[in-house]
C-alpha cells in the first residue's frame, strides 16, 4: 500500500482512502467486517459525515479500538457555531473517539472565513484550540468555492469531485492544491455510480501524487477489488487510456453527478436519480431501476411546475427541469421490453 503526505497537514495516509457513506446501507456487523478488513489490508484514511447516518455509529463500533492505525475525518452541515460544537459533540461521541484529525465544513454554500457572522470558521478554530480537531477542511462541489478556500490560506484540505472524466480547470484545482501545498480530497471517482469499472479511475488518479480518493465502499469484493488494485496499481496502457476516452465521449460535460444538492423538489420527483437514469440504465444493473415503486418515481416528473428550484440549486450549472422529461421519455421505452 502507497503512502503520501496530505498537504500541510503532516498526516502519512495511504493513497486509499476509505470513504464511509455506502455502510449505511449494510449492517453493523457487515460494515464491523469491512472496516476491519479495511485496515488490515492498509488503508489508513476513513472518511465520513454527521449527515450519512448512522455511518459515524457503525465507524466508532467497528475501529476505536485501532484508533492509532488511521486517520479519520467527518463533516458537519452546520450553519451557526452552536450547530457545529453540537454536531461535533455528537461525532465524538458516535466515532468513540477525543479527536477527528480532519473536520470539514459540508458543502457550504460560501467559503467561512475567521469574523462571520455565521461564526462557523471561528467555531472551528475554538474547536482545534481545545484539541477536539486536529485541521480545519472543506468539502464542496462548486469549483470556484474550491479555489477560493485553497486560496483563502484558511484550510487545511478541500475535497472535490474529481475522476478521470475531469475538466481541465479540475486538473487545474488538483494542481493548485499541489502548489499550495493544501491536501486534496478525491470524492466521486466512480462519477456518482455511473462509472463501474474501478480500474479506469483508479489508473487515472494515480498520476496525480498530491490526492486521496475515498472510494465508496459497501462490498467486500468491491474493497478487496481496491485492495488489490493499491497493491498492483492498473498502468495507463492504451488499452486502459482507449477505455477512459469512451467513457469521455460519453460523459464529459453536462451530466448529473447524483449529488442531490437539488432537492427537495415540491413535486417529489428523485432528481438526483431521475435526471441520469439513462446513464444509470446503461451503464449499471438496471433491474433495480426499473421496480413498481421506482416507475412511479419516474411518472412523477409528469407534474414538475418548472420552478426552478432545482437549477438554483445545482452546482454545475445544469437545469433539470428541462432534460427530466427526455430521461423519462427514454425510461418509458426501456421498461417496454425490461421487467424487474
Amino acid at each position: 500500500m502507497q503512502h503520501f503526505i496530505l498537504g500541510r497537514t503532516n498526516l502519512e495516509i495511504s493513497r486509499t482512502g476509505f470513504g464511509a457513506l455506502p455502510i449505511q446501507r449494510v449492517s453493523f456487523e457487515e460494515a464491523d467486517a469491512l472496516l476491519n478488513r479495511a485496515l488490515d489490508g492498509g488503508i489508513s484514511y476513513i472518511d465520513t459525515a454527521r449527515a450519512y447516518t448512522d455511518s459515524e455509529e457503525k465507524i466508532g463500533r467497528a475501529v476505536s479500538h485501532r484508533r492509532g492505525e488511521f486517520t479519520l475525518a467527518t463533516k458537519t452541515h452546520a450553519k451557526t457555531a452552536d450547530a457545529l460544537n453540537k454536531d461535533l459533540e455528537t461525532s465524538l461521541r458516535l466515532l468513540k473517539t477525543d479527536c477527528i484529525d480532519v473536520y470539514q465544513f459540508h458543502n457550504p454554500p460560501f467559503v467561512p472565513v475567521p469574523g462571520g457572522e455565521d461564526g462557523l470558521y471561528d467555531a472551528a478554530l475554538k474547536a482545534r484550540e481545545a484539541g477536539k480537531i486536529r485541521f480545519i477542511s472543506i468539502t464542496q462541489h462548486s469549483l470556484d468555492r474550491a479555489f477560493e478556500a485553497v486560496d483563502s490560506g484558511l484550510y487545511d484540505t478541500v475535497q472535490y469531485p474529481f475522476n478521470h472524466l475531469a475538466t481541465d480547470r479540475e486538473i487545474e484545482l488538483v494542481r493548485h492544491c499541489a502548489e499550495k501545498n493544501v491536501g486534496f480530497i478525491c470524492m466521486k471517482a466512480m462519477s456518482g455510480g455511473l462509472v463501474t469499472n474501478a480500474r479506469l479511475p483508479f489508473a487515472w488518479l494515480s498520476q496525480f501524487e498530491n490526492i486521496v480518493p475515498i472510494w465508496g465502499i459497501q462490498r467486500m469484493s468491491e474493497l478487496e477489488e481496491f485492495l488489490a488494485y493499491s497493491e498492483n496499481p492498473p498502468v495507463l496502457d492504451e488499452e486502459t487510456l482507449s477505455q477512459i476516452a469512451a467513457d469521455r465521449r460519453e460523459l464529459v460535460g453536462a451530466f448529473c453527478r447524483g449529488c442531490g444538492y437539488c432537492l427537495p423538489c415540491p413535486a417529489e420527483i428523485p432528481i438526483n436519480n431521475a435526471n441520469r437514469m439513462k446513464q444509470l440504465l446503461e451503464r449499471s444493473p438496471w433491474r433495480s431501476w426499473v421496480t413498481p415503486e421506482w416507475q412511479a418515481n419516474m411518472e412523477r416528473i409528469e407534474n414538475c411546475i418548472h420552478c426552478g428550484a432545482c437549477a438554483k440549486r445545482c452546482p454545475y450549472g445544469l437545469k433539470p427541469f428541462e432534460t427530466l422529461p427526455g430521461q423519462l421519455a427514454f425510461y418509458r421505452e426501456f421498461t417496454k421490453t425490461h421487467k424487474a
